[in-house]
């Protein structure tokens, strides 16, 4: 989340259109939802993929290559991101939503407690999840996620404190063209600074319906799950990336992270992957993809 992210966005634009693209047998669901989309692959242990802000399950195509032949996958879309319909997104809240109908997903499909992978934004989703309804989930992992991201930047910093930046940044969402929702999201991030600037960097970023990126990103960036952490019970394995950088040394990255879960009930297992950014799995594949099958166990 620190470190040279201009070139790591110029690198991840690359790898984006070979990710937009499907590869291998993918499915969808059988599932109807007004807020979600489900694409399935593969055979074995099932495993949830959640994207984060402004992604769809396109960031996973790589991964998704790499695991479909020893899990049966579960990719995520959240409408109104990337060329998705808003639907019934477009009105009131996204997350919590959002994380109803995953868990409506669980039980209709009738999957036994599956793993959750959940990126950024997906992984507040997850542990959404996890607390609300902890007898449905067997797992869960976030990928350079928080419970709340402000804390990340400053500890001490409160819901108060990032309300007034949430707003405008919910304010400047709605008065963009369409044409920079689609391509400004990273330069917007820059000018915001702060919790907004790692919520906006890397690939991860495909646009969508203004209403919906707005609402959204107002959510990830005052939402405070921490108090709701206590209420876990599936394992949780917290991974994030680190590159070197004089103004974040490994123990500091280490400590914010650990500190961010201090609350859940059993001590987290925490992956810090090197050489990777924001988008670790794109970063890293073959290092995450690692992660993923010791997470997996």
């Amino acid at each position: 989340m620190q470190g040279s992210r201009r070139d790591i966005l110029i690198k991840a634009a690359g790898a984006a259109a070979m990710l937009a693209a499907p590869t291998g047998a993918w499915a969808q669901a059988g599932f109807a939802s007004r807020r979600i989309t489900v694409e399935t692959r593969g055979s074995g242990p099932d495993l949830i993929l959640i994207p984060g802000l402004a992604s769809t399950a396109a960031i996973w195509r790589s991964t998704a290559d790499r695991l479909a032949g020893r899990y049966r996958l579960h990719l995520v879309s959240v409408r109104g991101f990337g060329e998705l319909p808003a639907q019934a997104n477009s009105d009131g809240g996204v997350l919590p939503p959002v994380a109803g109908e995953v868990l409506r997903y669980i039980t209709e499909t009738r999957l036994n407690r599956p793993a959750i992978i959940g990126h950024s934004m997906g992984g507040q989703i997850g542990l959404r999840v996890a607390s609300d309804w902890p007898w449905a989930v067997g797992r869960l992992m976030t990928v350079d996620s928080s419970p709340f991201f402000a804390a990340l930047i400053s500890p001490q910093a409160t819901v108060r404190d990032v309300q007034p930046l949430a707003q405008v940044a919910y304010q400047a969402i709605q008065l963009l063209g369409d044409e920079a929702l689609r391509s400004q999201g990273r330069q917007f991030g820059v000018e915001l600074g702060g919790a907004a600037d790692s919520l906006f960097s890397g690939i991860g970023w495909q646009g969508g319906d203004r209403q919906v990126l707005a609402q959204s990103l107002y959510e990830v960036m005052t939402v405070d799950l921490r108090p709701r952490l206590p209420r876990i019970s599936a394992p949780v394995t917290v991974v994030y990336g680190w590159s070197p950088d004089r103004n974040s040394p490994r123990g500091h990255a280490d400590s914010v992270f650990r500190d961010a879960y201090a609350r859940l009930p059993s001590p987290a297992t925490f992956e810090r992957i090197e050489g990777a950014e924001h988008m670790v799995m794109i970063d890293q594949p073959t290092r995450f993809v690692a992660a993923v099958d010791r997470f997996m166990g």
